[in-house]
């Protein structure tokens, strides 16, 4: 992989960016999948055990002989890109400025094990809502920053990049941008970095939206250690109830990876070196989201915007990138519960979009506890875990109503 960059007058320069990519990194990307070596088939009839055979031989066979490998390059360059340094560290940035006045800043961060990737097909429809059944007056600015390690920001070569410090180099680039007004977004890793920039609360911050609220109670949150759940307490609501059902399985059946990322990620070779191991490491994120790539890849039928294409986008961005091992260093940098209360500042207002395919679903009661000021909260009635980037159009209505009392 290579990158056109102008040359910094100085750290703080903003250059522009173009990922480019060679016909030798593309041959030997196909040829690494073409000549893949599978496994057997699992010994159970589902996905309790793993990534599926019959969805790895459907994933290799579409990805080495029909993908086009000059899509995901051609999707970032379509878009202006960007890369500045901050506190020692060149961070990636796509930077879309809406046509219509007055339009509102918005920062959007990804996840794990997500990219820039992720948001692209939300540009226009936040950018240009005329287009796509909304008012001029519901436009944003879209900055959207490659978390450190992931995609074409830098690699951290020591520890200390956590969730508190991105969250801050968030904070320096919308001031680096000249924006004195904006929204944050974020889901996954997204959800805690835009959480903990609401904690710090800079006063151009003017309100954040989460599809994966950190919502936990101490008293709740402390019961979840993963792999050993704490029976529920007495006294939860229904809601409450199911919640903890939910996140107990995610904690009991569902973290694997995390834990593995979290204490021993270096170990992760082979998804640096295999295309293949890259691919099905990063389709086993959750059980719902699996579900619908597995059928995307195995029955051809796609969940909405959750395509063939669109994962392997994703995929080959981080294989390109040689970030599988990088990205995965930010989980052994958190110090944070993943789905615990923040502590964020009450002079902050909250939207909140629940996902009925998340991992769990937010309950109101603990949201409003967790976001003392909570001027949005809605259920909606499809996507999951990979809200922006499975469903872009309603994603974006979301932040459109999220957002809308604080224009």
């Amino acid at each position: 992989m290579s990158a056109t960059t102008e040359k910094p007058a100085s750290a703080e320069a903003i250059r522009p960016f173009t990922f480019e990519v060679t016909a030798n990194e593309i041959e030997d990307l196909r040829t690494r999948i073409v000549s893949a070596r599978l496994p057997e088939r699992e010994t159970v009839p589902d996905s309790s055990k793993g990534v599926e055979l019959a969805t790895m031989q459907a994933l290799v066979e579409y990805w080495g002989s029909k993908y086009d490998f000059g899509r995901v390059a051609a999707r970032l360059n379509a878009h202006p890109q960007f890369i500045t340094e901050i506190d020692g560290l060149d961070i990636h940035f796509i930077h879309v400025k809406s046509k219509h006045d007055g339009a509102m800043p918005v920062l959007l961060t990804h996840g794990w094990p997500g990219s820039v990737v992720e948001f692209l097909s939300t540009i226009e429809p936040l950018t240009d809502p005329t287009s796509y059944g909304g008012k001029a007056e519901d436009a944003f600015h879209v900055v959207i920053p490659s978390i450190p390690g992931y995609g074409s920001s830098g690699k951290p070569a020591e520890t200390g990049w956590g969730v508190d410090r991105i969250a801050d180099a968030w904070i320096a680039l919308m001031e680096r941008l000249g924006y004195d007004r904006y929204a944050a977004q974020g889901g996954d890793w997204g959800a805690l970095i835009t959480d903990i920039m609401a904690v710090k609360a800079p006063p151009e911050l003017i309100g954040i939206h989460s599809n994966m609220p950190g919502i936990l109670p101490p008293e709740i949150g402390s019961r979840f250690v993963p792999l050993s759940v704490q029976p529920a307490p007495d006294g939860l609501s229904a809601e409450e109830q199911a919640t903890y059902e939910r996140l107990t399985f995610v904690y009991n059946a569902g973290v694997s990876y995390a834990v593995e990322m979290a204490i021993r990620p270096q170990t992760l070779y082979g998804i640096a070196d295999s295309p293949v191991g890259l691919a099905a490491w990063m389709l086993d994120h959750d059980m719902w989201s699996y579900e619908d790539i597995a059928q995307a890849f195995v029955d051809n039928k796609p969940v909405d915007n959750l395509t063939r294409d669109e994962v392997l986008d994703n995929i080959t961005y981080t294989w390109l990138t040689n970030t599988g091992i990088s990205s995965a260093r930010l989980y052994a940098e958190n110090t944070l519960g993943f789905f615990d209360a923040k502590g964020v500042n009450p002079k902050i207002p909250v939207a909140v979009s629940v996902f009925p395919r998340e991992l769990y679903q937010a309950p109101r009661s603990w949201t409003e506890r967790a976001y003392p000021n909570l001027v949005y909260y809605n259920q909606v009635d499809r996507g999951g875990h990979f809200a922006a980037w499975q469903e872009p159009q309603l994603f974006a209505q979301e932040l459109r109503a999220g957002f809308e009392s604080l224009r």
